[in-house]
């Protein structure tokens, strides 16, 4: 992981913080910068190498920092596939455990299935439903009572801006983000009385191993800066995609104390890309 020491470290000290999807991309962005900021970190993904990869890079970044200026946080790798209802409920009982109970959940984990709307296969539709809309489902619905009981927490959920307006061969990918925030924000509603805020950062096009699988030569990320007419898609008026850290930075101020009124929110993070 690149270093990225934003203002205010020490923000989430004695907080526990689950993220799904840890094992790169945005999710390994925000792991890392909750545990910078002092969080307690179970970073969780369906396969080990990749949550042992992120922790192993975070410990050494950390043990080369004088020791002032060392994060009082954790990032410790789980093994979770979100679609499991049962391996949900197990880590995160393991998680509370190990940890702590967990304040803040960040549903980061999706899969991307392209193709024409009229041809996609159902095996495509339900998988890619089973990760982007189950797998918030099954977390939040896990933790959502424990923290309702504590009488706080905070659950965001890594949407799309693709879940706002339409994209040509996107229509499981926008469908599924778009049936996540709505459950997210519907959460919120009723849970906002027991002091459990809900949001949704809606990132466009962002610098993944996600994003470059649609890529298919070198001036592919200019042709998605630029836009394209036949695709009905517009540019990015800011200029440049983004980086997974400026996602990560979004979710770590919804998380936040300073974001303590702020609830049912969505929250384009795409340079402008969808004129909102």
């Amino acid at each position: 992981m690149p270093e990225h020491i934003p203002g205010g470290s020490g923000e989430f000290d004695g907080r526990t913080v689950l993220v799904t999807g840890a094992a790169q991309g945005i999710g390994a962005a925000v792991a890392d910068l909750l545990a910078t900021l002092g969080a307690r970190v179970a970073a969780t993904d369906r396969t080990q190498d990749g949550v042992d990869a992120l922790a192993t890079a975070w410990n050494r970044q950390q043990a080369k920092k004088p020791m002032g200026e060392r994060s009082a946080g954790r990032l410790e790798p789980y093994v979770m596939d979100v679609t499991d209802r049962p391996a949900v409920e197990s880590t995160v009982a393991r998680v509370d455990r190990e940890l702590g109970p967990v304040e803040v959940l960040v549903n980061v984990a999706g899969i991307l299935r392209t193709g024409p709307a009229a041809e996609l296969t159902a095996r495509d539709w339900s998988d890619t439903f089973a990760v982007n809309t189950g797998g918030v489902f099954n977390v939040s619905q896990t933790v959502a009572p424990l923290m309702a009981g504590r009488g706080n927490g905070c659950i965001i959920t890594v949407g799309s801006n693709a879940a706002g307006i339409p994209r040509t061969g996107m229509a499981a990918y926008a469908a599924s983000k778009a049936a996540a925030a709505m459950f997210t924000k519907c959460l919120g509603l009723e849970l906002a009385r027991s002091g459990v805020r809900c949001n949704v950062v809606a990132p466009g096009s962002t610098d993944t191993a996600m994003q470059r699988a649609l890529w298919t030569d070198a001036g592919a990320e200019q042709r998605v800066i630029d836009g394209d007419p036949a695709t009905y898609r517009t540019g990015i008026p800011l200029g440049r995609i983004a980086a997974p850290e400026d996602i990560a930075d979004t979710v770590a101020f919804l998380a936040s104390d300073r974001a303590r009124h702020i609830t049912l929110q969505e929250l384009y993070v795409d340079g402008g890309a969808t004129l909102r």
